[in-house]
């Protein structure tokens, strides 16, 4: 698919078939991620693969949306901010990397015809509980990840002119 073909199809899903993703997609999302530039090539976050069959009820504890596990698999990128680079003025990357690398996840699942969300308004603390995170690991953001039960959202974009400055401000 062009890029930017799929970059405009691309779509919030919040409806999920339970069919399983074979480990050889599911390998193809995970490399994109790998894949994705990281500030001085640090990558400092893990993703982490939940199968969601058995533990819907823990899993809606962090985002409770019943669309959220329906998804054979939900996917999480926590970011290791002692792995990360620091800037100037002591501003670390971890967040721009994590964010990153699963833009290109969800863009790899859905020129794979697999739908994702993007959720970043879920719950931390329950996040690490449930999945066992370490204390330096800092869930960033989830998506499901299944093939799409429903089309999706229609994506609202302001025009270029709205958000595009040339030369100055």
């Amino acid at each position: 698919m062009d890029f930017l073909k799929l970059v405009q199809e691309r779509v919030s899903v919040r409806g999920y078939r339970p069919d399983p993703i074979p480990d050889d997609v599911l390998n193809q999302v995970l490399e994109a991620g790998r894949a994705a530039p990281t500030a001085k090539n640090l990558q400092p976050f893990q993703i982490l693969v939940i199968h969601t069959e058995g533990r819907e009820e823990e899993l809606r504890r962090i985002y409770n949306k019943d669309w959220f596990v329906e998804a054979p698999i939900v996917m999480v990128i926590a970011a290791l901010r002692d792995e990360a680079y620091v800037g100037r003025r002591g501003k670390d990357y971890a967040d721009v990397d994590c964010a990153i690398a699963m833009d290109h996840m969800i863009l790899a699942a859905t020129s794979l015809g697999l739908g994702t969300c993007w959720i970043g308004a879920f719950e931390p603390d329950v996040a690490r509980e449930v999945l066992g995170m370490p204390d330096e690991a800092e869930p960033i953001v989830f998506t499901p990840l299944g093939y799409p039960d429903d089309a999706g959202r229609v994506k609202q974009r302001k025009p270029l002119d709205q958000i595009v400055r040339w030369e100055n401000w």
